[in-house]
């Protein structure tokens, strides 16, 4: 068997890998897919694979995507060949969290004009400083990584409402909406979070007329995918003053253009999509992928969390 890795793990862990699986060729490569027309097993980002490169993987059985969206990579032709397609879904969850509940505390207690104060060695203390404490969050895609940040929501007594496709019930919601009911909801929040992954449900889901359903000081976040609003309602919503402050992880393009206008929007917090960004990150991609391994070697082919490459999740 051949397993072919196009992202470079460190050496001590390449080692691990191969010792401990004798009876599998590993190719460590960057972004290098020459070996792909032998390789069994994939595993990758996902961003680097079209068309061509499914086609030219003759004997590829699995795909092991150590991301958690799957959206850019060549579904019809993935779905062809009867490929599985699994990914790691549910490790982003604490530094997701934590990158959320950092930017929360940040506006809250007001830390970017303290800081801007230090920095022009100003004694400042008039703020208007808020707390987390009694506030509604409505959370959209309250799975693995929305029900992290629902309980540390809860941790600081944040009501959480969460927003799906179905509305059952999720962890650490102390509420759960469907999409039908999300924009007669959304005056009760005072904090809005997207998680959705990018599927044709949820690209544009939001428009303006939910921003306008938002509170004056609401805070909206979008750390899911960029998709779910387009660019010219959110400028809109922000130049009005529709809400508070937009903080986006995510962007319908991405690099961000130098010349767009949220990098001068003094209500927009633009995160260079990095709030999963871990010294963790790999370790615990191959916390999912080698036991998963293992149990594929010995015959069962069916990986956690299988992704259903149709429904696009």
């Amino acid at each position: 068997m051949e397993v072919l890795f196009t992202f470079l793990p460190n050496e001590k862990m390449q080692q691990s890998i191969i010792d401990d699986f004798p009876e599998a060729d590993f190719h460590f490569v960057y972004k290098d897919k020459s070996k792909l027309p032998t390789a069994d097993v994939l595993v990758t980002y996902g961003e680097d694979l079209d068309d061509g490169d499914i086609e030219d993987a003759k004997n590829l059985k699995w795909i092991m995507v150590i991301s958690a969206g799957i959206e850019k990579m060549p579904h019809e032709a993935i779905s062809k060949r009867g490929i599985t397609v699994s990914n790691v879904r549910g490790i982003h969850k604490t530094p997701m969290g934590e990158s959320v509940l950092g930017h929360l505390l940040a506006l809250k207690r007001s830390l970017p004009e303290i800081y801007e104060n230090q920095r022009n060695h100003k004694w400042e203390r008039k703020f208007r400083s808020t707390e987390l404490f009694g506030s509604t969050a409505l959370i959209l895609g309250p799975g693995a990584i929305g029900s992290e940040i629902g309980r540390l929501l809860q941790a600081f007594g944040v009501m959480t409402i969460g927003c799906n496709r179905s509305g059952n019930q999720a962890d650490h919601m102390n509420e759960m909406i469907s999409f039908d009911e999300l924009i007669g909801k959304l005056p009760e929040a005072d904090i809005v979070i997207s998680v959705l992954p990018s599927t044709a449900e949820t690209n544009g889901l939001l428009n303006i007329e939910h921003f306008k359903a938002m509170k004056e000081d609401a805070i909206f976040m979008n750390f899911g995918r960029g998709d779910l609003v387009k660019d010219e309602v959110l400028i809109e919503a922000m130049h009005e003053e529709m809400i508070a402050y937009a903080v986006l992880d995510v962007f319908e393009q991405e690099p961000l253009a130098e010349d767009h206008p949220f990098w001068g929007m003094k209500n927009v917090i633009v995160s260079p999509h990095v709030s999963s960004k871990s010294g963790k990150y790999v370790e615990r991609a191959m916390e999912v992928f080698l036991p998963d391994l293992r149990k594929w070697i010995e015959g069962n082919q069916e990986p956690t969390n299988l992704v259903n490459m149709e429904k696009g999740y």
